[in-house]
Formats: structure tokens, C-alpha cells, sequence
């Protein structure tokens, strides 16, 4: 049994140990707020401030500072009333705007000193806060805590100095507990766990100064925070924060944390103002030693960036929407937005990157020619059926969204096909100026959700790769004719345009064009060479001697009649050749008389070649013509 007991006890020391730590909503019970202690000298005078919920009722209801006796609490001074021992010496003054009432007390006596409370309505129904006036005979009197009412999930500025001297020490934020003061942020980039990527430590111009923003502020942080210089409780200064956080229903709740899938897209909401124009909205990624801008409302995106993050402006709910795809491992962490004006309306978001396949899918980047048809696909799931579709065009200030094409305006047009779920961005004709980036996206109700970027990049007529499906020929010039230079020249070339024909008829031209002047090449080519073959043989015959064949000159057969002639004439006359081989007159003759016989028989092997050369040549042109007679006069001279 004891042992049991034991084990419950043990099952409730963490939960009891959270709520000490970190105190729920319902240990706060009222939504006014004042400093927990004032301190003044006799004869001088105190000034309370109390702060409440800025909602219609509060606004017209009764303030009032009053002084607990026992279990009740009497009126010093209300919004219609004062004390008469308190006349002409204290004021109460309402403040909606700034939310906040304030309680002045002059000439202050130390019977003025006890436990007071400030409230809104009725006196002691819940709606105020305690606070306890010291009144001291002579100075000083200690500081008096700088008060911060802090909206619910908005965020807490601070600034703190302690003169140049300080520079060179230890800059921190520390939260009062029962075991010391616990550290928040300090400037040797040290930060409490629980405040990781919405906390932030910067340094000033003056020197010894440094400012601290928390955003996301939650029920646990109120509580008492120092800021000082040096190490707190031992060296350097100090200054006292008394920090309450109250509900604001009116004050929009944005999400802490965004998911994300790799190489996919996500979107981020900021809140702002849109009264005020001139503010700078900036988005940045946290970091221990400061935040790194990666774009802001005046047109600035970080080096590698581009198209990747665009930011778009809500009027109509007072928000700020940022979008980053592509997203990859090295994108998470905590990103801020943060306004020059407006500080409460910082805020932190914390993004994760998991795994996973993007919901829209489709090329990536894409690169064509001038003059050429271009579709930029985008493929949904079905999940996204009902979402309203768009494509838009990155830029340094946004993402501006193409016409669609419905509604019948000019330049690039966006369609859907709902039987394919694809959407569709055509370019037609392609132009230089078109390369960049565009964004296919999804959005419901107004909310921008999932996009994909396309990089789209322009190549110039000579720079581009040509290929003969994607080309127009023109086809105005006669089959067979070829232009200087044997080739046609750049401007015969529609660059760009589309085939309007089917596969089958398209391929059987591109045969024929590139068949008809080749075949024409081959005739010219065929028939110079038969006119210089043929002319070459009107100068020399061909000779066979065994199996090797050559031509000879004609002048070398009159060479051998000479000789032959002249060797007659010394018919017993024997020459040597080769020492024991003798050559006689006789064999000399005999021999002539077989080469006269092989002139003959070369002769007639060329006529008979030069005849079937000319029919060969005649079915070749008939064939290349398409069928009419192109006979080709090539007569012997």
C-alpha cells in the first residue's frame, strides 16, 4: 500500500513541478494589470499606471483606485469621484487608446502607504489588480519595475542601457525564480531552450546599449525579468521588468510551426498594418548572432533566393503571407517577421522540412527559342480539384498572376484541364523577354497555399539547338534547285513554329528534302566525271598486260615503231639485256604487232563503257525528276 502511495506521488511530481514552472491561464485571474509595488518620499508624489483589455466595455466602464480594509476595498478616487481626504492631490486620467488608466498622487504622507487596488467596473469583482504604495521619509527609494502589458502570442521589445561604461561587459535577460534568475539570452549567444529561435539579443548605436525581442509570448512567460550588464547578483548593473500577458480575442493567432515537404513549397503568415504604408516589413531567418534578411516589402531578395520566396500583402485581413519553395534539408529552422513600427506585430514561426513527394509536379526548368510554342505544364492530385489554380510571374516584389485564358487577354494565358488535372501556361509566340521564373500555385478562400517554380530560360535563333521536327521550311523553292553555296540560308528558316502535320506526312518531306538536292548533287557530280573520264580516254587507250591494268599513252606505241623500225635495219645485230638473255629483232616485232592488237580491243571496251554510262546516267535523271525525261547531252567530241 505504501508502496502504491509512493508511485502516485511520483506520477504527480512532474505536472506539479510544470505548472510551478509554468503557470496556466486560470492562475491568472484578471486580465488588469498594474506594477506590483510603488515607491515615493514624503512630500513628493507617485504615478500608477494600470493597464486593461482594450474591448468596447472596458472602454466605457468605470475605472477606479481604491484601499483594501480587511475584506473590502474603499474608493479613493473612480472615474466620477473622489475622496475627500484625497481632494485636489490625486487624479485619475483614462487612457484607451494606450490601454491603460493612470493614478497621480501628490504630497504623498506616510499615512498614504498600504495595499491598494486598481480596477475596471465594480469595486473587488475581478477585474483588478493589487498593489502595495511604500512611502519613505527621505531618499532614495528603489527603482520602480518598468511595466509591459504583452498581448497573448504577440511579441515583447525591450531596451535597456547602462552607459558606456558597460560596453565591453556582459549583456543578458534573466527570469526571476525561487533558485536564482534564470538565464533568457545573453551576448556570449547563450539562450534558455525554451526560448530557441524567438529570442533575440542586439546591439545599439549608443554604446552600453542592447535591446532583446521575444516573440510567441505565452501564458508562462509573465513573471519579473532583469536585464543588466555584467553577471546579475554579483556585478554590473541591473534593471527590473514586471512582464504580464494578457488575452487579447481580437489579436489574430498565427501558427507557430509550418511543414514542409522536400522540394516542395511553404507559407508563412505575418501581420501588419496596412495603415501605416510606410512601414518596412522584413522576413528573415533567425539566427544566434542576428537575423538574416531574405526579402522585405521594398524589394529586396537575398543572393540565391531568387525565385524561390515572394511575399504578398493581405489589406483585407491585416496580413502579411510569405512564400518559399524549393525547400530543401537546410531551409529549416526559425523564421521572423519583423516591422519598424508596429513591434507587437513581430512574429516567430518555427519550419520543418520532412520527406515526402510534392503535391504539384511538373518540369522544373525549361529552356526554348524565340519565335518557338512553349507550355509550361503544372500536374494537381486530386485533393487540390477544388482549389482555385494560377500561374503568376515571379518578381523582386511579388508574384503577379497571369491572365487566364477565358477571359480572352493577350500574352500568356492559363487554362486547366480537369480530365488531365493539369494547368496549363502557354507561350506563343515565345519571346526574349518572357525568361524568368513562374510560380504554379493553389489557393482556397483567398489563402495562397502549395506553389511549384519554373525557371524558364530564352535562347536566341543562333544559340539554339536546333532540331528538324521543330522547324517550318519553306518550301517556295523548286525541288532540285540549290542556292549559292548549297545550302539554304538562315532566313529560308521559320525558326520556332510548330509542324502542322501529322507524324507520318511530316517525316515522308523530310525525306524528300533531304533526298532531292543530294540526288541532284550526284548527277552533277556523276556526269563531269564521265566528261573528263571520257576525254581522258580520247588521249589513251586501255592496255592489259596480265592482270594489271593501266593506261598508256599513245605516243609510246609510236616509240615502239621507231624502234622497231630502226632494229630492221641491223637484222644480225644482237643486243644484250641481262647478261644471258638476248632480246632478237624478231621478237621485237612480234611484239608490236600484239600491242596494235590490244589498242584495238581498248578502244572498243570504251566505247562500249561511254554507251552504258549514258543509259545509266538518263534512268537516274528520269528517276530524280519525278518521273519527266531529263536527258543529260553528253555526245562524244
Amino acid at each position: 500500500m505504501i508502496l502504491l502511495a509512493f508511485l502516485f506521488l511520483l506520477a504527480l511530481l512532474p505536472a506539479g513541478s510544470a505548472r510551478v514552472r509554468h503557470p496556466p491561464k486560470a492562475t491568472i485571474s484578471s486580465p488588469v494589470f498594474g506594477p506590483r509595488q510603488v515607491h515615493g518620499v514624503l512630500g513628493g508624489s507617485v504615478t500608477v499606471k494600470c493597464f486593461y483589455p482594450p474591448t468596447p466595455v472596458n472602454r466605457h466602464d468605470r475605472k477606479y483606485w481604491c484601499r483594501q480594509v480587511g475584506s473590502r476595498c474603499n474608493t479613493v478616487v473612480s472615474t466620477d469621484y473622489v475622496a475627500p481626504a484625497y481632494r485636489d492631490r490625486i487624479s485619475l486620467s483614462d487612457h484607451p487608446e494606450a490601454e491603460n488608466f493612470q493614478i497621480n498622487i501628490s504630497a504623498l504622507a506616510l499615512g498614504d502607504a498600504g495595499t491598494f487596488q486598481c480596477g475596471v467596473g465594480v469595486n473587488g469583482r475581478g477585474l483588478s489588480h493589487r498593489v502595495t504604495l511604500s512611502v519613505a521619509e527621505a531618499p532614495p527609494v528603489p527603482e520602480a519595475a518598468e511595466l509591459f502589458y504583452v498581448k497573448l502570442r504577440s511579441t515583447w521589445s525591450l531596451s535597456c542601457s547602462f552607459g558606456e561604461d558597460t560596453a565591453d561587459q556582459r549583456r543578458y535577460l534573466c527570469k526571476k525564480e525561487k533558485e536564482g534568475c534564470r538565464n533568457i539570452v545573453n551576448s556570449y549567444q547563450e539562450i534558455d531552450p525554451d526560448f530557441q529561435g524567438r529570442a533575440l539579443l542586439t546591439f545599439e548605436e549608443l554604446p552600453g546599449s542592447f535591446s532583446v525581442t521575444v516573440t510567441q509570448m505565452d501564458w508562462e512567460d509573465t513573471g519579473l525579468y532583469y536585464c543588466g550588464a555584467g553577471e546579475y547578483g554579483k556585478e554590473g548593473k541591473s534593471k527590473e521588468l514586471d512582464v504580464f500577458v494578457y488575452e487579447d480575442k481580437n489579436f489574430p493567432q498565427l501558427k507557430t510551426m509550418v511543414t514542409g515537404k522536400s522540394g516542395s513549397s511553404a507559407t508563412f503568415e505575418c501581420l501588419y498594418d496596412p495603415v501605416k504604408k510606410s512601414s518596412t516589413r522584413i522576413w528573415c531567418k533567425w539566427r544566434l548572432q542576428g537575423c538574416d534578411k531574405i526579402i522585405d516589402n521594398a524589394g529586396f531578395v537575398k543572393y540565391g533566393y531568387e525565385g524561390r520566396v515572394a511575399m504578398f500583402e493581405n489589406p483585407e485581413n491585416k496580413t502579411v503571407t510569405i512564400i518559399l519553395n524549393q525547400l530543401q534539408a537546410k531551409d529549416e529552422g526559425f523564421y521572423w517577421c519583423l516591422s519598424n513600427e508596429l513591434k507587437e506585430q513581430q512574429s516567430s514561426t518555427e519550419l520543418k522540412v520532412v520527406k515526402g513527394e510534392p503535391a504539384l509536379t511538373g518540369t522544373k526548368e525549361v529552356e526554348a527559342r524565340v519565335g518557338s510554342r512553349v507550355n509550361l505544364t503544372c500536374s494537381y492530385p486530386c485533393k487540390y480539384y477544388s482549389y482555385e489554380k494560377y500561374w503568376c510571374r515571379w518578381n523582386y516584389t511579388g508574384c503577379a498572376v497571369l491572365p487566364a485564358l477565358e477571359q480572352g487577354l493577350p500574352g500568356p494565358d492559363a487554362s486547366c484541364d480537369t480530365s488531365t488535372r493539369t494547368a496549363v501556361l502557354s507561350f506563343d509566340p515565345l519571346q526574349e523577354d518572357d525568361e524568368g521564373w513562374y510560380w504554379c500555385g493553389v489557393k482556397r478562400n483567398g489563402v495562397l497555399g502549395e506553389t511549384m517554380a519554373v525557371e524558364l530560360r530564352v535562347s536566341s535563333g543562333s544559340d539554339a539547338k536546333h532540331s528538324p521536327e521543330l522547324l517550318d521550311v519553306d518550301s517556295s523553292h523548286e525541288f532540285g534547285a540549290v542556292p549559292p553555296g548549297g545550302a539554304y540560308s538562315d532566313a529560308e528558316v521559320r525558326k520556332g513554329a510548330l509542324p502542322e502535320s501529322s507524324d507520318e506526312s511530316h517525316g515522308s518531306n523530310t525525306v524528300a528534302l533531304v533526298l532531292g538536292p543530294l540526288a541532284g548533287l550526284i548527277l552533277i557530280a556523276v556526269t563531269a566525271f564521265a566528261i573528263v573520264k571520257y576525254r581522258q580516254l580520247k588521249r589513251s587507250d586501255l592496255v592489259s598486260v596480265g592482270s594489271y591494268r593501266t593506261n598508256i599513252s599513245m605516243s609510246d606505241f609510236e616509240n615502239v615503231r621507231d624502234l622497231s623500225a630502226s632494229s630492221s635495219v641491223k637484222e644480225s645485230q644482237e643486243t644484250p639485256v641481262g647478261g644471258d638473255e638476248f632480246i632478237t629483232t624478231t621478237d621485237t616485232q612480234e611484239s608490236a604487232a600484239d600491242t596494235t592488237k590490244a589498242k584495238r580491243s581498248s578502244k572498243e571496251d570504251a566505247e562500249l563503257t561511254y554507251s552504258s554510262f549514258l543509259v545509266t546516267s538518263e534512268r537516274i535523271a528520269q528517276g530524280s525528276s519525278g518521273g519527266d525525261s531529263a536527258v543529260l547531252d553528253v555526245s562524244p567530241p
